[in-house]
């Protein structure tokens, strides 16, 4: 059975992972017969109260990412590309908040152990799939990268402007860059709805399950 490893950044479209992303990813893998593995960074961010947007207290990126898995989940230092067929990263402000600075800084960085993370897959000619806002990170791992956020202007601009290909993608569409084994789509960067996120996600899925042999 082909496995894949699922990156997530916390539990909260504001501050961690899109929670309706991450199930929907979940179920759809499970659809293909694609087993997986969770795992997330162990840690410490100021979390963000959803009910008004206000900054709320600190916690652990490891353990709030365990509220959508129920509780099955490793800390992203013990992912190997070897255990695995190919990579997801689900998307949400917990990837340009958790796992890079580019909600915050103009110097872009990512988290150390999720750029290793990155660079092992690419190095091993595995898979990634990346969904919603998680493409930004692409133009610092390859080559240029072909990939979609959607229709951004701002966030389109930052992938072309560091060496990647932005192309205009629909909810229910994918991307796919087979030079660097790579497949996006939009999700929540343009959805409205569960159903519009569930059509792109499903067809990344199906395609991550035609691609990886």
């Amino acid at each position: 059975m082909k496995k894949v490893a699922v990156v997530l950044s916390g539990c909260g479209v504001f501050d961690g992972t899109e929670i309706n992303e991450a199930v929907l990813s979940l179920l759809s893998l499970e659809e293909q017969g694609i087993s997986y593995e969770c795992f997330a960074p162990s840690i410490t961010f100021t979390s963000i109260d959803h009910t008004n947007s206000s900054e709320d207290e600190t916690r652990n990126v490891l353990k709030e990412s365990a509220r959508i898995t129920r509780g099955e989940i490793s800390s992203l230092d013990e992912l190997s590309s070897a255990d695995f067929d190919a990579l997801v990263v689900v998307g949400g402000f917990g990837v340009a908040k958790n796992l890079s600075n580019f909600a915050f800084e103009s110097d872009f960085q990512m988290l150390p152990v999720f750029e290793k993370v990155l660079f092992d897959f690419k190095e091993k000619n595995k898979w990634v799939a990346l969904m919603c806002i998680a493409p930004v990170v692409l133009p610092f791992v390859y080559d240029k990268p072909v990939c979609t956020i959607g229709n951004d202007e701002g966030v389109s601009s930052f992938i072309k402007s560091n060496g990647g290909e932005h192309v205009i993608c629909q909810v229910d569409d994918i991307v796919c860059d087979d030079r660097n084994l790579l497949i996006t789509t939009p999700a929540y960067m343009l959805a409205n709805n569960l159903m519009d996120a569930r059509k792109g996600i499903s067809k990344m899925m199906s395609k991550l399950a035609e691609v990886v042999t």
